[in-house]
């Protein structure tokens, strides 16, 4: 068996295109374009080229962007105090913090400063919480609008889009973070997957791979998950994204688990591409819902 590679990157053009489609849409019945602000303290390069990145994806749909920064010195007071600007002017419709934030800076208390209407990130504990409480996929939600992190947000997007079947089948995670690992469990089980969620402290972690459906790698080790733990037949979405002799690489060992798996996401080329139209698109959803 050799797998099908789920290309990320091409999934994302077409979804960039339905993006443009609904901006031109908005733009029509509003006048305006939807707005993203993002805010960064310091330089550092990553955060520097993905703030460029979303500058060049929002042009290109025809959205507006805004950057706003502030020095590697800035306080805590002044991150708060930018965000609460941002929330109060009526032409930002989503604000993005970037990470890491300055050394002695609490970021639970830059991400409580969000409006959760603006939270595009998906980051404020209201959208969290919200995202745990929604009721399965089909039925009325019973909470309030709430935003997704957008890694696995268009993680679940690969799926659903391959006409993958989530409903029934068990799915494994890998990884318990706040920004991949438990908003992919969440969005899998509101789409009536069984889940599973695996860490570093998981009795036989391998053992447990095995068992899923549905496997999403989010640990952030390099080529971890070996093919001899991939269920045959097993689909799999790899978040990983890491560096081994300059070579970008999964937290799945591709050249194994294409040999056993009937689907797998690449990396590059996978989830990432996925992310920014991701956040892009929740950006426009919280303009409608501010301008409604």
């Amino acid at each position: 068996m050799t797998a099908t590679v789920l290309s990320g990157k091409e999934l994302s053009k077409t979804l960039s295109d339905e993006l443009s489609v609904k901006v031109a849409a908005f733009k029509d019945e509003f006048g305006y374009a939807p707005t993203i602000a993002v805010v960064r303290a310091g330089e550092d390069p990553a955060s520097a080229s993905y703030a460029r990145a979303i500058e060049k994806a929002a042009a290109g749909r025809g959205m507006a962007y805004q950057l706003h920064t502030l020095p590697e010195n800035a306080s805590q007071s002044e991150i708060v105090a930018l965000v609460r600007e941002l929330n109060a002017d009526h032409s930002i419709h989503g604000i993005m913090v970037q990470e890491p934030l300055p050394k002695g800076i609490d970021e639970a208390a830059v991400k409580d400063a969000l409006s959760p209407d603006k939270d595009v990130d998906g980051v404020h504990p209201v959208n969290a919480g919200r995202l745990t409480q929604v009721a399965p996929a089909g039925r009325p939600p019973m909470v309030g609008p709430f935003f997704v992190p957008a890694t696995p947000a268009g993680g679940l997007e690969i799926l659903k889009r391959n006409h993958v079947e989530i409903k029934g089948k068990h799915a494994v995670v890998v990884g318990r973070s706040n920004i991949v690992g438990k908003p992919m469990a969440m969005l899998l089980l509101r789409e009536s997957a069984t889940v599973t969620i695996c860490h570093s402290q998981t009795s036989d972690l391998a053992a447990v791979c095995r068992t899923g459906d549905i496997l999403c790698a989010a640990v952030g080790r390099a080529q971890m998950i070996r093919g001899d733990w991939i269920k045959p037949g097993a689909v799999v979405i790899d978040f990983g994204v890491n560096f081994v002799d300059g070579q970008m690489c999964g937290d799945v060992a591709f050249a194994e688990t294409v040999e056993v798996a009937s689907m797998i996401t690449p990396v590059p080329g996978g989830t990432g591409p996925m992310t920014n139209v991701m956040l892009l698109s929740n950006v426009v959803e919280a303009a409608k819902n501010q301008a409604t």
